[in-house]
């Protein structure tokens, strides 16, 4: 039987073996509580814990010091947004339409509940203007929130003309760089990045555990905690601290620091003879994002003349995520497309690829033909 070929690396990875390798002595042999340093148990759980929050860090270009471990990303973003805004009530906070929904969703419910939202508009590629970003500011903005990498295009943003930016008008600068770690270059520093938001599954670490930077020099970034209890993490993560997943987290980030030149190259071989083999077969084919500056193993396309629930039915052997461009109302637009300009006019799938790092040609071929008979079979349908 032929494995099924994934390719939605960018809803999730798979843990690397080697991070599992590294996290299954955490379940059985040290199964200490990191907060319980009375005894050996404990000492030895936590030491694993400041190792992993090194190796997160130096992922960054930040301290370890700096590194609050959280359930994910999501929780992440909540922490940095509604944190950083509660402590002024009522003030202005600035993100762009392609943020990710837990970044809209955090700040559409301060703004319900009295703050001050501006919503950026993005080209027709996905990329924030700077300009657009200094005319925003005001004297009360707390918080601008903008993605390294956009989860759905791939469109990286020129994060560290943004945060120059930022950081002149006085205003905190939170990134989301959940697709971002390891895909392209980050550094707090230079990027003058005040908050950043991480999630170990999209490094091919587990579910469940993500990490959130927060800068303490040359100001000291504070959010208030969602939770007040248990004063774990510096008293902004209360809960006892998942010690394995938090070890996969670390080695997940020491595996992409050590591969993440030849990573990138390799997956962008894999996605351009990923183009060019639909470009070929297939016409009515539209590409969605930047056509350069992209993640390298993105590839998001708007094929003409069939519907994604049709087209995706019709793969079962291939992962693959969509988000329709325009269809009958089965799949709901993606605010990303809608915000670029993506969503209207006509029948049009849109396709989202994430080739990863266990990713083949001989798969990357497959995925391709198979795409291209439902394609032209959908076609012949109509």
């Amino acid at each position: 039987m032929i494995h099924p070929i994934y390719l939605d690396h960018h809803s999730t990875t798979p843990v690397d073996p080697r991070v599992l390798d590294a996290m299954l002595p955490w379940f059985s042999e040290h199964y200490g509580n990191a907060s319980s340093r009375s005894h050996a148990f404990g000492r030895t759980a936590a030491a694993a814990v400041e190792q992993a929050r090194e190796r997160v860090a130096q992922a960054i270009g930040a301290s370890y010091s700096e590194v609050v471990f959280t359930a994910g990303a999501t929780e992440s973003n909540a922490l940095a947004i509604k944190g950083c805004a509660h402590r002024q009530p009522g003030a202005h906070l600035v993100t762009s339409a392609i943020e990710h929904r837990s970044v809209l969703d955090a700040c559409r419910r301060l703004e319900a509940d009295g703050w001050s939202l501006t919503v950026l508009p993005v080209d027709r590629h996905g990329r924030v203007d700077p300009d657009d970003v200094r005319r925003a500011l005001r004297p009360d903005t707390v918080l601008v929130s903008v993605m390294a990498a956009n989860n759905e295009i791939g469109t990286l943003q020129p994060i560290g003309e943004i945060g120059a930016i930022v950081r002149a008008s006085g205003a905190l600068f939170h990134v989301d760089a959940t697709q971002a770690l390891g895909r392209m270059a980050l550094d707090v520093d230079a990027d003058s990045i005040d908050l950043l938001s991480l999630s170990a599954h999209k490094l091919y670490g587990p579910k469940g555990v993500g990490a959130l930077y927060l800068r303490r020099r040359p100001h000291r970034v504070e959010p208030l905690p969602l939770i007040e209890a248990g004063g774990q993490e510096n008293g902004l993560r209360p809960g006892t601290l998942n010690v394995p997943a938090i070890v996969g987290m670390g080695a997940a980030c020491e595996l992409m620091i050590e591969a993440t030149g030849s990573e990138r190259t390799r997956l962008r071989a894999l996605r351009e003879r990923l183009l060019a083999t639909l470009a070929r077969e297939l016409d009515g084919l539209v590409l969605n994002g930047h056509p350069d500056e992209r993640l390298a193993g993105n590839l998001n396309l708007g094929i003409d003349g069939v519907q994604a629930d049709a087209l995706l039915l019709g793969l079962p052997d291939v992962a693959v995520s969509a988000g329709a461009a325009c269809s009958t109302g089965s799949v709901k637009p993606s605010h990303v497309l809608e915000a670029i300009g993506a969503a209207g006019g006509g029948v049009r799938a849109a396709l989202r690829f994430g080739i990863g790092r266990f990713n083949t040609e001989e798969e990357i071929d497959r995925a391709a033909q198979r795409i291209v008979e439902r394609v032209r079979a959908l076609r012949e349908q109509r």
